[in-house]
C-alpha cells in the first residue's frame, strides 16, 4: 500500500524471514479501501500498519486477508479479518451397545408396576 516503509515495517519483513513466514495481509489483491488497517483521528491519514503473519508452509490455508470496515469498535484500527480453509480431523465414535428400552405396557401390570417401586 506504500511506496515506502518504515523502520517498524523492516523490521517485520526481517522477523517474517527469519522465522519461514508469510505476511499474508499484503498478498491478495483488494481496493486500497479494504487495505487500511488505522485512520488518523481526523480521518485524512490512513495506513496499513496491522498484519496477519502465518508460516509460509501453511500460507495455503489463508484463502483471503482484509480489513472489515463495518463494525464499530471505538478504536482507529480497523479489523483484520482472515479466510481460513481447514478440513476437520475425522473421528470415529465407538460402537454403543444399544440402551435398554423400558417396557411401558409392564407398568400397567400391578405386580410389575410393585416390583418396579
Amino acid at each position: 500500500m506504500h511506496e515506502e516503509t518504515n523502520r517498524n515495517g523492516e523490521l517485520l519483513r526481517a522477523f517474517a524471514c527469519a522465522n519461514n513466514m508469510v505476511v499474508m495481509s499484503t498478498n491478495f489483491q483488494h481496493e486500497r479501501i479494504h487495505k487500511i488497517t488505522w485512520l488518523s483521528p481526523d480521518q485524512n491519514t490512513a495506513s496499513q500498519i496491522d498484519h496477519i503473519l502465518t508460516d509460509a508452509n501453511k500460507k495455503g490455508v489463508i484463502e483471503d486477508a482484509k480489513t472489515e470496515r463495518g463494525p464499530n469498535i471505538d478504536s482507529h484500527h480497523l479489523l483484520v479479518k482472515a479466510v481460513i480453509k481447514r478440513k476437520l480431523n475425522v473421528m470415529y465414535k465407538k460402537k454403543l451397545k444399544p440402551a435398554l428400552k423400558w417396557n411401558k405396557i409392564n407398568l400397567q401390570i400391578p405386580s410389575k408396576l410393585k416390583e418396579y417401586r
